[in-house]
């Protein structure tokens, strides 16, 4: 018979405390007693606890490599030279727990630097400026003022003369015709303390609720106020259908020379930074409106529109690759042709799906042709001539714009120089910071980028170079004292030719004179009393033009 154990009743004699292995499918008892709690003394740390410490200390770079020579399938047991690290990377592992994040600085111990709407100036005093524009509100019958009466109200203001449409604009007058002095003054108010500067009020008055720039359109009604009122355009108010000409030439002179960053959005800093806003004060000041030569000369105006004109054969603002190219007699390379529509240097659909330009992208070409010195300009040239769009003109873009030159010489009985004798001189000219490439500070920084830019797409302007010492072009960039922008100089010289051919009744184009259109002879019949102005006529003599076919909204042009 089996015997009981001393003091274990219940377990027979000769039976081991150890328990019997289960069968399958059942659980073993230790494991079984550990999962109740119920089993005594520390718990063995399995395989998968292994690989997952093994896991965790895979984030210590210092302990991959040891990690790296453990045997597979073995226990996970940790070496003696192990140890040490082991701790050291617990210990900051607990370090990091610990330690708190440090509390933010105080916005206090920094000063403001930054005034997206100005510098808030303490010496307005807003009571007493309102209190003048209630004044001169009381002048109009039941304190309203029209858009004639608002000059009174700008300089009230203390705003220039012609901020006038955009102080009439910004208190909703275009709606009703009329502004009433308690919406004015809530409005001039909320301006007075929210923009502080002339740059954030100029925006904030011509821009749509909330948005922070100006688009294109913004500028409309601001510029039409000055052809209705300007004195020297009062010989524009007749001649309304080029009323949208020239605000377009102007429009795109402003993106031209403010919008720096071309992405067709004037911001308050870069309004700031441009000399647009003292131009709009000087329009106060200057009756003569071709004074004004960097945004508002109908001179211009006039040269640009004619110079399209020529271009347009079929009159529907709109040229192709075709007839840009017809440009000055064919100066233009080919090449160059097909990377101003590639849309390089464009903006809008047509040019992209039809091949057209429009002739606000016209503005903006020949403005860049004729000065190739001004920032935009230099931008303009560049991005034609940066084939793979990588922020610099290698050596193979170089050449695959001169090899069209070297044929045009060529087809004019001219020996064209060697690619390589005029990379070197174009090297030496421009002097790139790294070698091998020439980037867009560099021509930036270069003082004959225009001998550079015409040396590879212009024939006509590579041969006038040609003919003159680089000493001479140095000293021609270097003269100091006002001088006249290359733009100005082509505009005063063919608006002369321009003037002159029409004086002396000369065709414009196949020695005949066409047929004046309605607008041709309305246009003609006003020549005679401003006589003394010949800039006034619109470009009536370059054929038989029907302004109605392509004029958009101009509906109630119609032949005779």
């Amino acid at each position: 018979m089996e015997r009981a154990e001393p003091g274990r009743p219940d377990r027979p004699a000769g039976r081991s405390c150890r328990p019997e292995p289960a069968g399958p499918g059942q659980a073993q008892p230790r494991e079984q007693e550990r999962e109740r709690g119920a089993w005594p003394g520390p718990r063995r740390p399995t395989r998968a606890d292994m690989r997952l410490r093994e896991l965790s200390l895979r984030q210590d770079p210092d302990l991959r490599q040891e990690l790296a020579s453990l045997a597979r399938g073995c226990d996970f047991v940790l070496p003696s030279r192990f140890k040490k690290r082991l701790k050291a990377f617990q210990q900051v592992q607990v370090q990091t727990k610990k330690e708190e994040p440090l509390p933010p600085a105080s916005s206090q111990s920094i000063p403001t630097f930054y005034f997206p709407r100005g510098r808030p100036q303490g010496t307005v005093n807003v009571d007493a400026v309102i209190a003048k524009i209630e004044r001169t509100f009381a002048q109009f019958p039941h304190e309203r003022a029209t858009m004639e009466d608002m000059g009174k109200v700008a300089k009230a203001c203390g705003c220039p003369l012609y901020w006038k449409g955009p102080l009439f604009c910004g208190a909703g007058g275009e709606r009703t015709g009329a502004v009433s002095v308690h919406k004015f003054v809530a409005m001039w108010r909320k301006v007075l303390q929210t923009c502080h500067d002339a740059a954030a009020r100029f925006l904030h008055l011509l821009a749509s609720p909330g948005c922070p720039y100006l688009v294109q359109d913004d500028f409309v009604p601001f510029l039409q106020d000055v052809v209705n009122t300007h004195p020297g355009l009062a010989f524009l108010k007749e001649a309304s259908e080029f009323h949208s000409r020239y605000i377009t030439t102007v429009i795109q002179r402003i993106f031209y020379t403010v919008n720096r960053s071309w992405s067709g959005r004037i911001t308050c800093a870069e309004l700031r930074r441009s000399t647009f806003l003292q131009n709009v004060a000087l329009l106060e000041e200057e009756a003569d409106i071709n004074q004004l030569t960097e945004y508002f000369s109908y001179e211009h105006f006039y040269v640009i529109y004619c110079k399209f004109w020529e271009l347009d054969t079929d009159h529907d603002l709109l040229i192709d690759s075709q007839d840009l190219a017809r440009h000055n007699d064919h100066a233009i390379s080919t090449k160059m042709i097909e990377r101003i529509f590639s849309g390089a240097v464009t903006r809008g659909r047509k040019v992209q799906k039809e091949g057209k330009l429009s002739y606000a992208d016209f503005v903006w070409f020949l403005i860049s042709e004729e000065d190739k010195k001004t920032p935009t300009s230099i931008e303009y040239w560049f991005r034609c001539m940066d084939l793979d769009g990588d922020g610099a003109l290698s050596m193979f873009e170089l050449e695959y714009f001169y090899e069209e030159q070297c044929r045009r010489l060529d087809s004019m009985a001219i020996e064209a120089l060697p690619f390589e004798d005029c990379l070197c001189q174009m090297l030496d000219l421009v002097k790139p910071q790294s070698e091998g490439k020439i980037t867009l500070h560099d021509l930036k920084k270069c003082k004959l980028a225009n001998v550079f830019f015409d040396t590879f797409f212009n024939i006509e302007k590579y041969l006038d170079h040609e003919q003159k010492e680089q000493v001479s072009l140095l000293r021609e960039s270097e003269s100091e004292g006002p001088e006249l922008s290359d733009w100005e100089k082509y505009a005063a010289e063919e608006y002369d030719i321009l003037v002159a051919e029409e004086a002396a009744g000369e065709p414009w184009e196949d020695g005949y004179e066409a047929e004046l259109s309605p607008v041709d002879q309305k246009l003609c019949a006003l020549r005679s009393p401003l006589a003394q102005r010949p800039f006034f006529e619109a470009p009536s003599a370059l054929g038989a033009v029907e302004l109605y076919e392509y004029e958009c909204g101009d509906d109630h042009l119609q032949p005779s």
